[in-house]
């Protein structure tokens, strides 16, 4: 599974692999019960590598981010999604030093680690995130 393939669909909790593609959309699988089913282009949908984190100086790929959580936790869980706005924003400045917290919400920090422990518990690969942002730099250089 690549991070390109992972979305997330507004109205809708958790995480979706696409599998495949149809003529009025995309067959998505749920990572947490892998039931699979369509979604047409009335669905709002994000795929997790296109989205960035706002910090003070630049927008840092949600890819990144992830990284640094699993670096941070030994490949663990990270902290509960569910914890109070203080644990969440010194958690978050922890992982991403620099955040920008007008526009980076509590909100936004809990979604993220629900992405994220979803994404454990799929038994996703971090590796290959890794990989891809070293490859990333070596072409910016």
């Amino acid at each position: 599974m690549k991070l390109e393939k992972v979305i997330a669909i507004s109205g809708k909790p958790g995480l979706y692999e696409i599998i495949s593609q149809s003529k009025s959309g995309v067959i998505v699988e749920s990572l947490s019960d892998k039931k699979r089913f369509p979604v047409n282009s009335l669905h709002n949908i994000s795929t997790l590598n296109d989205i960035a984190i706002y910090t003070y100086e630049e927008e840092v790929p949600l890819k990144a981010v992830f990284l640094s959580i699993f670096e941070k936790e030994s490949g663990e869980k990270s902290i509960n999604p569910k914890s109070s706005k203080n644990e969440l924003t010194s958690y978050f400045g922890e992982v991403l030093p620099g955040f920008d917290e007008e526009r980076v919400y509590a909100s936004n920090i809990k979604k993220v680690l629900s992405w994220y422990n979803s994404l454990i518990d799929a038994k996703f690969d971090f590796s290959s995130i890794k990989e891809e942002l070293e490859e990333e730099s070596q072409e910016e250089s």
